[in-house]
């Protein structure tokens, strides 16, 4: 499962962002998606993420200004980022995780990472 990701960039602080990321490929089913955040020189943490049902996790440092989303349909996750502060800067990377369709017709769990999209908070 390949995974494209979509609408980093440079904001003022107070500004927004919306990241995307979709999923393609053969045969998936997808669980739980997400998007983690990797600051210079920190390790890569969890901003929030999304289960089939719609259950949702975030960062407290990121509570009540991020909002995701999915769309199903689409095999797509969203990540609507608002008031955002000079310590968001990082690159966020999407992940997916789930079942695919074996050559031998069985389900296995996969998870994928997205390339990474940077997103830079400075006035």
């Amino acid at each position: 499962v390949q995974l494209q990701a979509s609408g980093g960039g440079l904001v003022q602080p107070g500004g927004s962002l919306r990241l995307s990321c979709a999923a393609s490929g053969d045969d998936f089913r997808i669980n739980t998606m997400g998007w983690y955040f990797q600051a210079s020189g920190k390790q890569r943490e969890l901003v929030a993420d999304i289960s089939s049902e719609g259950s949702t996790n975030f960062a407290d440092s990121v509570k009540g200004r991020f909002t995701i989303s999915r769309d199903n349909a689409k095999n797509t996750v969203y990540l609507q980022m608002n008031n955002l502060k000079p310590e968001d800067t990082a690159v966020y990377y999407c992940h997916v995780d789930g079942l695919y369709l074996t050559k031998e017709a069985l389900w296995a769990v996969f998870g994928s990472w997205g390339q990474g999209t940077q997103v830079t908070v400075s006035s």
